[in-house]
């Protein structure tokens, strides 16, 4: 019986560490979705998993940092729930790099936000209402909401134009 030479067993042992590795088809670190695309983010952004843009389903941007908001809207009556995460996340998820974004619903309705004030208002996407998934006929699939509850500012013209419901795009500029 011949004895392996330790140089040899040391070469083994890193090809099998290497072989065992997860292997991701985008090096950024975006999956590509697996259903439905509901989200879609370019311009100034480093993560991208189709093309030069950024695509995302619901499960996946169910699982960025979610969390949870309760507030009134003006568009609703009481206190609502809404379930979705902070932009801050999505913006971390694809790298943005700009000052400002651009965010079009689909009936093409669009604002254009500095993400500084965005962020520091709290700026979340809710994809969940009352514990429901969104619709597009109930504002869905996504809504850009703020905790309007907590500073009198978030009631303010820009705030509410901000505040874009059946949220297609994201353009970072």
């Amino acid at each position: 019986m011949k004895l392996l030479s330790p140089a040899l067993i040391a070469v083994c042992a890193a090809v099998a560490i290497f072989v065992s590795l997860p292997i991701s088809a985008e090096a950024d670190g975006l999956s590509k979705p697996t259903g439905r695309v509901i989200l879609v983010v370019s311009g100034e952004i480093g993560n991208t998993n189709a093309g030069d843009k950024a695509e995302f389903d619901r499960a996946q941007l169910e699982a960025l940092d979610p969390g949870v908001i309760e507030t009134s809207t003006p568009w609703t009556e009481g206190v609502q729930r809404f379930e979705g995460f902070p932009i801050k996340a999505l913006l971390d998820a694809v790298g943005a790099t700009g000052t400002s974004v651009r965010a079009t619903a689909i009936n093409d309705y669009a604002v254009t936000m500095p993400i500084d004030d965005l962020v520091g208002a709290g700026g979340f996407v809710a994809i969940r209402h009352n514990g429901e998934p969104m619709k597009i006929r109930e504002r869905g699939p996504l809504w850009i909401i703020f905790p309007y509850d907590t500073d009198s500012r978030l009631t303010g013209d820009d705030f509410l134009n901000w505040s874009i419901w059946q949220l297609k795009s994201l353009e970072i500029q």
